[in-house]
């Protein structure tokens, strides 16, 4: 595997993600874009701000990446989180993965954003019109 792309960013361009996965030895790119949806419950929600503890999320991050790789023969990985208030549709996670065959990619993807969102230490506020609560313990 390739050095992975692991980063803690203002902004999220998924644009570049193709790019940043393609291989000549993959006949696989599979990736996961979060997103701020505009309601939670039955609530509306006006936007989400997200804050990191950025040295262990970084280090977090680097650890799923080698338990995929551990499970999954992996070519290239992009893990990439937004912090800071985010509108509406705009991108706040991108996970990515490159491998030679589908079910590896597709398996690789869904443990790394699911594991991402279990153990690494990103908080998420919900900003509604007259409130805003914290989704998880924040320190």
């Amino acid at each position: 595997m390739e050095k992975p792309i692991i980063e803690i960013v203002e902004a999220i361009d998924t644009a570049k993600v193709y790019d940043e996965l393609s291989d000549a030895k993959s006949g696989g790119i599979c990736v996961f874009v979060g997103t701020v949806r505009d309601f939670t419950h039955t609530e509306t929600v006006i936007s989400l701000e997200f804050e990191a503890y950025e040295s262990m999320a970084l280090k977090e991050m680097a650890k799923i990446v080698e338990q995929a790789a551990a499970k999954w023969p992996l070519n290239k990985v992009v893990i990439r989180h937004a912090v800071g208030l985010k509108k509406v549709q705009e991108p706040v996670v991108v996970i990515g993965v490159s491998t030679a065959h589908r079910d590896a990619c597709f398996a690789a993807c869904r443990y790394m954003i699911d594991t991402l969102k279990e153990t690494v230490p990103i908080w998420k506020k919900e900003m509604f019109k007259d409130k805003s609560v914290w989704v998880s313990a924040h320190p």
